[in-house]
């Protein structure tokens, strides 16, 4: 965990996943910037929150220079959305919006913490791809630029490694969130067949991915870059029923 001193910035860290990871984060002693939306309905003396859209580009530069200036040496990109749509029926609009949020955000906030990640000789990076990335119904714009992620972190990794800095992906399978219970009701029959699809048997909670960020974004880990970890019961090696 980097120490007090350098910040985490966290993406969509107010709910789901991202305020597990943050919640995750501040107990084990960091100081976290958030960038959402909407405020957290949690607070803490170590959390920082930036009110934005990461989609609109005038909102994107104003939270980079922020970003800037706060002695951030770690970057989870963790903000994104769905938008499922069968292949005949995907929108130009729905692809624009997941390239702003999945990609142009993750390039914009990297390219704005890098100069303070090389001039302390360190940095962690961590994109929150998705198993999605190796298809799924319904899912081409999420794919497609869920797995634009995992090529742009191993790119990143290969030329940051001299730095000091390292870039690894977590890619979670179904995780229990108010995303997911949009697309798949809570105790539908649905969600029970989704569970039993997956090898472990049940869908994963946020604190799975928050454990695996956690580990990427620490000071031991820094021989580990370019990976890809699944969080996602072993739905990755096998089929999975969405």
């Amino acid at each position: 965990m980097p120490d007090r001193k350098h910040a985490i910035l966290v993406t969509g860290g107010n709910a789901g996943i991202g305020a597990a990871i943050s919640q995750s984060l501040l107990e084990g002693g960091a100081r976290v910037i958030n960038v959402s939306r909407r405020m957290p309905d949690f607070t803490h003396e170590r959390l920082q929150t930036i009110i934005g859209d990461l989609t609109d580009r005038a909102d994107l530069t104003r939270i980079c220079t922020e970003a800037a200036g706060l002695s951030i040496t770690g970057f989870v990109h963790n903000a994104g959305v769905i938008r499922p749509a069968p292949f005949e029926a995907v929108k130009d609009d729905d692809l624009d919006h997941l390239v702003d949020l999945h990609l142009r955000a993750a390039i914009h906030i990297g390219q704005a913490l890098l100069p303070g990640m090389k001039a302390v000789g360190k940095g962690r990076i961590v994109l929150i791809s998705s198993r999605g990335a190796l298809g799924l119904q319904g899912r081409t714009a999420y794919a497609a630029t869920k797995a634009g992620m995992i090529g742009m972190a191993r790119t990143w990794a290969l030329e940051l490694a001299g730095h000091g800095i390292t870039v690894n992906v977590v890619s979670p399978g179904p995780i229990e969130t108010d995303m997911f219970h949009e697309l798949i009701p809570d105790g539908s029959e649905r969600k029970r067949n989704v569970a039993a699809s997956i090898p472990v048997g049940r869908v994963g909670t946020p604190e799975d991915v928050a454990a695996a960020v956690r580990f990427f974004l620490g000071d031991d880990t820094g021989f580990i870059t370019g990976q890809n970890l699944f969080v996602c019961g072993g739905a990755s090696i096998g089929s999975i029923t969405l």
